[in-house]
């Protein structure tokens, strides 16, 4: 099956839309396929700004800023999620896709849908667990679509997502186990578009106590340290001390 036929197959659908290569990818290959789809952003403390602007700007570009419904969700105000388990993510896409799955059925859509796909690692990700036990469809899976592939198409039909580094949820910088706080979020969100601004891409700073670990792709090392002091700077407002993960961020 292609993902033409899953469509045809599936003609009104609601999407939980995150404005990443494998949502975008989804949300334009459904309108192309003259489905009835309606996509769903779920706007909360987890995500950066920026995600919620490349998710209106892919709406904007494919023509589909009407099929577009943001929800807010206050994901802080769950005690499952700020104790911060080790399968906090389980208890987050059910919260979330409830949040989509509720909407969408008022707005009279039964299909739902995410964009998993055929390269993720169900064994690594414990949220995937929570979207089966809500009959989540995935078409790319379904469709046996990695991520290269997704890359590939999205590229071939001019998405600027094509080569969007992959952005797992804020949360992530906090270790498991440690409680998730806005304080904590914002910091690192803050940290990290100091980096961008500075030049670097495709990043990560993890919270580690009191620093700050700064994760790069083995060739922005070289640019790190000859802007040290640049670094010192823009982040000292967000963590006191600051270290650099010497291990490539591409092998993680």
């Amino acid at each position: 099956m292609n993902i033409t036929e899953f469509f045809k197959e599936h003609p009104k659908v609601a999407l939980g839309f995150s404005g990443g290569v494998d949502s975008s990818y989804l949300f334009y290959a459904a309108v192309k396929a003259g489905a009835d789809i309606r996509a769903y952003y779920v706007h909360g403390p987890f995500q950066a700004a920026f995600e919620y602007e490349d998710a209106l700007r892919v709406a904007r570009d494919i023509g589909a800023e009407d099929r577009l419904t943001v929800i807010e969700a206050d994901v802080l105000s769950h005690h499952e999620v700020t104790e911060n388990p080790w399968n906090r993510c389980y208890y987050c896409k059910n919260l979330v896709f409830g949040t989509i799955t509720e909407r969408a059925a008022a707005d009279g859509y039964t299909t739902i849908i995410d964009g998993t796909n055929a390269s993720d690692d169900p064994s690594d990700r414990p949220g995937v667990k929570a979207l089966q036990e809500m009959h989540v469809l995935s078409p790319l899976q379904i469709c046996g679509m990695t991520k290269s592939d997704i890359r590939e198409a999205s590229k071939a039909a001019g998405l600027f997502t094509w080569n969007k580094p992959s952005n797992a949820c804020l949360a992530t910088r906090i270790p498991t186990g440690e409680e998730i706080t806005q304080e904590k979020l914002d910091a690192v969100e803050h940290a990290e578009d100091a980096l961008r601004k500075l030049g670097f891409s495709d990043l990560r700073v993890r919270k580690r106590g009191d620093i700050g670990l700064i994760q790069l792709p083995a060739e922005q090392f070289a640019d790190a340290v000859s802007k040290r002091t640049e670094i010192e700077d823009a982040l000292h407002p967000y963590f006191p001390q600051l270290a650099l993960d010497l291990q490539d961020r591409a092998s993680k």
